[in-house]
């Protein structure tokens, strides 16, 4: 087994459909098979073996595509990191995953001086490197069939934990890859004939694996936008070279304040939110203004997808049942299995599990129920029909004088009031009550947040204990670079006894 099959078989299957397109620059399947074949034979002229960890730190573009495609048919390790980073980032995550070339930026040169000169990274890709992709390619051929891998062999490593400020590289497989590529396009319906819109990084699994992966399974074409441009999204959704989205709630939350937004998304036929939960109120407010149900999955970069939430059979506020290949458990704090209807941690046995968190054993381990059951870090619960709620993270519960406090219940119901645009909920230290329930809020454009009048609001549908003692208004949150607000900053910023 290698990932890169799935290249192949779709340059086989429809070689002149489109593959990928940035800008004005498109490309078919063909050519977009052969460029990864000439960079792959480039890389094994330059001593790469199967095994080997080839690093990729730049945004998203063709040339990042064909170049993961191209580490992943020699038997290499894509090692994929997040572009954005700078020196004082990005230098531990490469000194722990030890990449030995690096397809980069020419900005990232500077941050890399101390790495190159201890011998960590041995050649740079990229304009002003130690060689050119074109370099590479002239180096290779265009006829390649990729190494064939044991299906548990590592195909890419992604670093998670951005929400709690410890990265850990999870390694993902050939097989977790390929089993979750096949259970998105049977779970889209996706053909030949979709352009999935991806503005989110392909370092982060929602990009790499949700989007990427699975249309180049699908046969589809991948339209890229550097960075989310609202008025780029729109513009290509209006000239009907979009049939499918994907973005994050706060996304979503900003298109629904856009005029004529149905008339406005051309051709899309399927919206889809992950990285963080939605808000059942915005799905409810996407599908009156837009005749389109947003649909929902349930990941992380450990496993996914585990659940999805159907075409036939949608539930608000639910993220949908176990996929094929899929089993779940709800267990309490001491693994013990829960009953339906009970809360609990959500805990997943799959094919499509990390194998583990790379050079970190200890890590490894305490993820993992009797080494096979992996630990999400989420509370949820199960209905009588088997459909997953998410109740929420359960590193993100409060304690406030003694009570047990899920934001997420608290940021469902201020989502339901007009002026709100974005709300994150979190517990700030207090000398009386522990932590104190603490509401962010965002206002609507031309809208005002009266804390006032949000706490009678509150008030009249929360517990007491749950009703937030205070409320900060905010510009914008911080979030990273999948778009998921960090509630840890939050808590930085604004932790003042």
């Amino acid at each position: 087994m290698n990932l890169a099959n799935n290249l192949e078989s779709s340059a086989f299957h429809f070689p002149d459909r489109p593959a990928v397109r940035n800008g004005d620059t498109e490309i078919s399947y063909r050519q977009l098979n052969d460029r990864t074949n000439r960079v792959a034979t480039g890389l094994i002229k330059l001593g790469i073996r199967p095994g080997d960890r080839i690093g990729l730190c730049a945004p998203n573009s063709i040339d990042w595509i064909a170049f993961y495609f191209a580490v992943i048919k020699t038997g290499a390790v894509a090692i994929t990191l997040p572009s954005l980073l700078r020196g004082g980032e990005l230098n531990p995550l490469l000194k722990h995953s030890q990449p030995r070339f690096l397809f980069t930026t020419d900005d990232k040169l500077d941050d890399l001086q101390n790495l190159r000169s201890s011998g960590r990274v041995e050649k740079t890709v990229c304009p002003g490197g130690d060689l050119t992709l074109q370099q590479v390619m002239d180096m290779g051929t265009s006829s390649f069939k990729a190494l064939d891998r044991d299906r548990l062999d590592t195909a890419a490593v992604l670093y998670t934990g951005g929400t709690t400020g410890t990265p850990k590289g999870a390694m993902l497989s050939h097989e977790y890859i390929n089993l979750s590529s096949h259970n998105i396009a049977f779970c889209e319906h996706s053909s030949e004939a979709d352009r999935a819109l991806c503005f989110l990084p392909f370092n982060h699994v929602f990009g790499q694996v949700h989007i990427m992966n699975a249309t180049m399974l699908s046969c589809g074409c991948v339209e890229i936008l550097p960075h989310y441009d609202m008025d780029q999204a729109l513009s290509l959704m209006s000239a009907g070279r979009v049939t499918k989205i994907f973005a994050v709630p706060t996304i979503y939350a900003r298109l629904l304040t856009v005029d004529r937004l149905k008339e406005k998304l051309g051709r899309v036929r399927y919206c889809f939110s992950a990285a963080s939960s939605m808000a059942g109120e915005i799905v409810r407010q996407w599908k009156e203004q837009t005749d389109l149900t947003i649909y929902e999955s349930y990941g992380m970069t450990e496993t996914m997808p585990v659940t999805w939430n159907h075409y036939y059979q949608h539930v608000v506020g639910s993220v949908g049942t176990a996929v094929p290949g899929v089993e779940i458990q709800i267990r309490d704090a001491e693994g013990h299995q829960v009953s339906t209807g009970q809360e609990g941690e959500i805990c997943i046995r799959s094919r499509s599990v990390m194998r583990g968190y790379l050079d970190n054993p200890e890590a490894t381990k305490n993820a993992f129920w009797e080494d096979v059951w992996f630990r999400s870090g989420d509370v949820g619960v199960f209905d009588d029909n088997q459909y997953l709620y998410i109740v929420d993270r359960i590193k993100d519960m409060i304690i406030t004088g003694g009570e047990n406090v899920y934001p997420r219940e608290v940021e469902e119901v201020i989502y339901t009031r007009p002026e709100v645009l974005e709300c994150a909920v979190v517990g700030l230290p207090d000398k009386i009550w522990g932590e104190r329930v603490t509401a962010f809020v965002v206002p609507r454009p031309g809208r005002e947040i009266v804390s006032a009048d949000l706490n009678i609001f509150l008030k009249e549908r929360l517990s007491p204990f749950k009703v937030p003692k205070q409320y900060v208004t905010v510009e914008e949150m911080p979030k990273s670079a999948a778009g998921k607000i960090l509630k840890r900053e939050l808590r930085e910023q604004f932790s003042v006894s």
